[in-house]
């Protein structure tokens, strides 16, 4: 099939919250992806919320900081088939350390279809942190004998 355009909207939960502080480091995050493609960078910011928007050549992006709740939301829409996205994902991840992540692909733009199209949706959601085993522990106690 044949896309338009690619989106990736990102939910990165319980983020280390020193990295809300650095207004400049959230946008050197941003640009270090795209570069010198990067054509409009608008920012607000406020106590509790922080909103970034850039415009590239092949698309935009939209990231909103949530401060009190240590949640970042991120759009990212390209105008093709680019690894750009997933490499800004990747970027951001990295400079957040969000304990959960949740990843949603969505791929805009199917023309000449005859049947109508439903859209195809690829949603992750995965835990960052190192989850203990609990239960290979208990049963080592077990055959120890408790100690």
């Amino acid at each position: 099939m044949k896309i338009l355009a690619r989106q990736l909207t990102l939910d990165l939960y319980n983020c280390n919250e020193k990295k809300f502080a650095d207004v400049d480091a959230i946008k050197t995050a941003v640009e270090g992806v795209f570069g010198s493609d990067i054509r409009i960078i608008s920012t607000e910011v406020d106590n509790e919320h922080f909103a970034l928007v850039a415009a590239f050549n092949e698309g935009h992006i939209a990231l909103h900081i949530y401060k009190n709740f240590k949640y970042v939301s991120v759009d990212i829409f390209t105008c093709n088939e680019s690894e750009e996205s997933d490499e800004l994902a990747k970027n951001l991840r990295k400079y957040f350390q969000p304990e959960k992540i949740k990843s949603t692909y969505l791929k805009r733009g199917d023309f000449g279809q005859e049947k109508e199209v439903k859209p195809k949706i690829k949603v992750r959601v995965a835990p960052l942190r190192k989850v203990r085993n609990v239960g290979a522990r208990v049963v080592k106690k077990l055959v120890r004998g408790g100690n």
